[in-house]
């Protein structure tokens, strides 16, 4: 979809474009909730948008990244159209602003952001902090413990005797 195709109160919104302005985080308080927000303004070949990042998103992106809003949704405020990915949409970012591709997913790559954040001053009194989404999954377990579960569940004594060994105890 292109910028000059959305709609106010449209949701579903899919657009990819480049962060050409990012204005200045404004903080506040919210049900007891301390929140960030800031606009940018969001460009395509077709047009430009006003951009509303909240939270993380604020300090993720910078002028110059090329991101993509995956189920935005679109509103109207003072009479501009106003796009957010809002609580069931995502952005991704696709390029750094220096036109590198972003690639977070890996664990060096996490490993270089929190160490980042802990060699900074400012940091040093903060929780090294890292999104969910740039977490790589792993098995809970290995195929060592695997293996090992299996043969404790051989050794295992049939139900049978199990329920004849716990009578025995009362």
């Amino acid at each position: 979809m292109k910028i000059s195709d959305i709609k106010t109160n449209q949701g579903s919104v899919e657009v990819t474009g480049v962060i050409t302005e990012l204005g200045d985080t404004r903080a506040f308080n919210k049900y007891g909730r301390e929140l960030k927000v800031a606009n940018a303004i969001l460009k395509d070949d077709s047009g430009a948008v006003k951009l509303t990042l909240w939270n993380d998103d604020v300090t993720r992106f910078k002028e110059g990244d090329k991101i993509k809003i995956i189920n935005g949704y679109v509103t109207e405020f003072q009479g501009e159209k106003q796009l957010t990915s809002g609580k069931f949409g995502r952005m991704e970012k696709l390029e750094s602003g220096a036109g590198v591709s972003e690639t977070k997913s890996t664990d060096s790559g996490i490993k270089e952001e929190v160490e980042k954040e802990l060699d900074d001053p400012k940091a040093k009194s903060k929780k090294a902090s890292v999104l969910k989404k740039d977490v790589v999954k792993k098995p809970v377990i290995n195929e060592e413990e695997i293996d090992e579960f299996e043969e404790n569940i051989e050794e295992m004594p049939e139900e049978e005797n199990l329920k004849e060994e716990v009578s025995e105890d009362y």
